[in-house]
């Protein structure tokens, strides 16, 4: 089923990612095996919702190309802050990463466009997005 932002579930948030890039497809993975109370669906950015979202929410793709965090209602957060947010709803001592949140975002997205900006020389890059394995293909919309 191919999903829009109006079918999405109100009760659950979906993690856009870079579906290319093995730094942000290893950690869908680590998020996953983390998120104990089933909190989260995912999407490549490159997909039709994802580019709904980054179009409905004028995210601009040049600076912002890795991660972005949608609540229904809430809309979008990005670099830094969608990580920790997203950290805050996984398991035990993940979720203690929210006490990032009180260092200033700029400083926080220095480092976070710092690895952004080197992922794919750091971790590499796939020819395509990743394909879910069946028994996690309902986390995924696309």
């Amino acid at each position: 089923m191919e999903y829009t932002m109006v079918d999405f579930p109100k009760h659950k948030k979906l993690i856009l990612f870079d579906g290319v890039c093995n730094l942000c497809n290893a950690s869908v993975q680590y998020t996953i095996k983390r998120d104990k109370h089933d909190v989260f669906r995912f999407a490549p950015l490159q997909s039709s919702v994802g580019k709904q979202i980054i179009e409905t929410y004028r995210v601009d793709t040049n600076k912002t190309d890795s991660i972005i965090l949608y609540t229904p209602s809430s809309g979008v957060s990005y670099k830094s802050t969608a990580a920790l947010k997203i950290a805050s709803q996984l398991s035990f001592p993940n979720n203690l990463m929210v006490i990032f949140l009180i260092v200033p975002a700029f400083i926080r997205n220095w480092f976070y466009d710092y690895i952004a900006k080197n992922r794919y020389r750091w971790y590499g890059k796939k020819d395509a997005c990743m394909l879910p394995t069946p028994d996690l293909k309902s986390k995924f919309l696309e």
